[in-house]
């Protein structure tokens, strides 16, 4: 990992993921979480404040030391206690059916073994347990989608590992999860930013 990687970009995802706008749907994925609650890509801690009074504990999986460093006022502030429990999210360090739910906002576009994550999470949920998301990802108009395609290199490059043109919910259903919720739109703004602001989010159960 190179110092641009790993020193500047999670500057950029916490100023970039971390605007007020995405506070509602970053609510919405919250929504229905209870218990104990596997976060993947916790980041700078975006989603604090915006749990569920039914959550009691969040176990954070977070890659980034950065990113970490800079979620310590949020969890500081935290009514729900954080504890980081691993780095990859492919490779969790949690037992078969361990916790209560799942959640993941903002990452799967990065994870390198995206499948492997999904597969982890849906391997440590107890019976009954969902999952809750919100990622940008691939769009359906053919139009933008072609630029996702043509951009996703450079996006690659330069926002470690981010891709514009993944599929969310068609990955989350491959790993054995069925939608229970999905709402898909653009961010407002200009259509020039419509490749990077196709949102999903939504709740999944283990199939």
């Amino acid at each position: 990992m190179g110092l641009w990687e790993a020193r500047v970009v999670p500057h950029i995802v916490d100023r970039t993921c971390g605007i007020a706008q995405l506070d509602p749907l970053r609510e919405q994925a919250c929504d229905g979480l209870h218990g104990q609650v596997v976060e993947i890509g916790f980041g700078s801690g975006g989603n604090i404040g915006l749990y569920p009074p039914e959550v009691t504990e969040i176990i954070a999986v977070e890659p980034s030391d950065v990113a970490w460093k800079l979620s310590t006022s949020r969890r500081s502030a935290s009514s729900v206690p954080v504890s980081r429990v691993g780095l990859d999210g492919a490779r969790l360090p949690l037992a078969d059916a361990s916790v209560d739910t799942g959640l993941v906002t903002f990452s799967l576009c990065t994870i390198p073994d995206v499948a492997g994550a999904l597969a982890e999470m849906r391997r440590v949920l107890r019976p009954g347990g969902t999952i809750g998301f919100v990622e940008h990802g691939l769009s359906p108009d053919p139009g933008v989608a072609r630029w996702q395609h043509r951009l996703d290199g450079l996006q690659q490059r330069l926002f470690g590992g981010c891709h514009l043109a993944r599929d969310i919910p068609r990955l989350v259903e491959a790993a054995g999860f069925t939608l229970d919720r999905l709402e898909q739109s653009y961010l407002p703004g200009p259509s020039l930013s419509r490749p990077w602001g196709y949102l999903s989010v939504g709740r999944a159960v283990p199939s």
